[in-house]
Parts: C-alpha cells; sequence; structure tokens
C-alpha cells in the first residue's frame, strides 16, 4: 500500500508526487536491497557527503566506522540526510527528452544516536556480518575487546523517511508511436561475479551470500 501523507515536510516529495511511498515497509525494503548508502552532513560550516556500508536492524539504519571518524563524531552531534538510490532499468522512448530510468529511492533525515554497550555493538555487528552472509557469523574468529572498543556503530531511527519509485515503461508522445526506432525497458541486475579464493585460504568452500541465483539466471537479492 502507498501512503500518501509524508511524516515531515522534508520528506514529502515535491517532484512526481505520484511517485512517492511514505509506507515504513516500502523504506525498509528500499534500505534492504542497498549495501552503500550516502550521509549527508557538515563539518564547521562546511557540507560533505560521504558513501558508506549500512544495515537494518529492526526500525534503525545502522552504520560503523573507526572510532577516530570526523564524520562518526558529527553525525553524533548535528543532524544528517541519508540517500539510497537504486538503478532498475534504463527506459528508452522515441525521443530523448522521454527517456527515463527505472529506480528505487528513498531519504533519510535525523540524527544519528551512538550505540556504547558493548554486547549491544557486538549484536549489531553480527547482524551487518549476518545480513550480507547468512551463517557466517558463528564461524569466524570471535571479535576481542580492542577491537569492539577501536569501533563505533551508530544508528539513526527510520521514522523521517520517504521513497520514490519509477516501475513503469516509455511515456511517449502519442504523435510519436509510429516513429522506427526500438522503444521499451532494459533492465539492470545485480550479477555475483566467480569468487577469487586467497592462496593463503584454508577454507575452500565459498560462503553464502544475501544473494541468490533467481529462476531466470540472473542474481538478486534473496
Amino acid at each position: 500500500m502507498t501512503l500518501a501523507t509524508a511524516p515531515s515536510l522534508r520528506t514529502r516529495v515535491r517532484r512526481k508526487p505520484e511517485r512517492a511511498d511514505y509506507d515504513a515497509e516500502a523504506i525498509k525494503a528500499i534500505v534492504d536491497a542497498a549495501v552503500i548508502c550516502s550521509i549527508a552532513f557538515q563539518i564547521d560550516g562546511a557540507v560533505h557527503a560521504i558513501p558508506t556500508i549500512h544495515w537494518r536492524d529492526g526500525d534503525y539504519l545502522y552504520i560503523h566506522g573507526a572510532k577516530a571518524s570526523r564524520m562518526l563524531r558529527a553525525l553524533t552531534e548535528g543532524e544528517a540526510c541519508i540517500t539510497i538510490a537504486l538503478a532498475d532499468g534504463l527506459v528508452l522512448a522515441r525521443s530523448a527528452m522521454h527517456h527515463s530510468m527505472n529506480y528505487r529511492s528513498a531519504v533519510i533525515y535525523g540524527q544519528f544516536g551512538l550505540v556504547t554497550e558493548p554486547a549491544e555493538k557486538a549484536r549489531s555487528l553480527r547482524a551487518l556480518i549476518e545480513g550480507l552472509y547468512p551463517g557466517r557469523w558463528d564461524s569466524l574468529r570471535p571479535i576481542n575487546d580492542k577491537e569492539l572498543n577501536a569501533t563505533s556503530v551508530l544508528r539513526i531511527p527510520l521514522a523521517e523517511a520517504s521513497a520514490k519509485v519509477r516501475d513503469s515503461g516509455v511515456k511517449d508522445d502519442e504523435e510519436d508511436l509510429d516513429w522506427p526506432v526500438w522503444a521499451g525497458v532494459i533492465p539492470l541486475n545485480t550479477v555475483l561475479g566467480v569468487p577469487r579464493r586467497e592462496d593463503d585460504s584454508v577454507g575452500e568452500e565459498v560462503p553464502a551470500t544475501r544473494y541468490s541465483r533467481r529462476q531466470d539466471g540472473d542474481f538478486g537479492p534473496a
């Protein structure tokens, strides 16, 4: 179900509002489908936008990094804007101006909070690894206190967010429909490459990932 009411004025989609979706589950699905987000924030009055790995656990988006990171420190002191964009297809029209792209995107506003309790930090980092490689955490060398102390984990609620999605075909002008050129949508999919095993790797079995082969032979989020 597409919700018509934005949670805040700044999350309201103004351009192409018919593509907006404010439903929490729709936003979570986009967050889950991506592995990298871009975070915009300020340090000393200068604006920065940094791409970083993220993951979701419940109603929060999480990030992590070195404890000495200027970015992570700034994110706990002021507000941020997070953007996620996924390209799903190239839309080829009969005229240049009607070419487009199918996509899923999300914008999240708010302030990050620092996860300080060691057990909760470890649980959050486990969620990161398990989200990418189900079942892998328990097979790894356990994280130690020094590593945990050197790592900052931040989270931000998904309460103030919006999604924008285009998932349709060509929107040509009626007078252009007989123009003799191909029109349609070329899907874009994530493809897993051939794993490259380290020469000194004792383990030989390639671990499972969050991506799985679909029946059509392409790869995509499981």
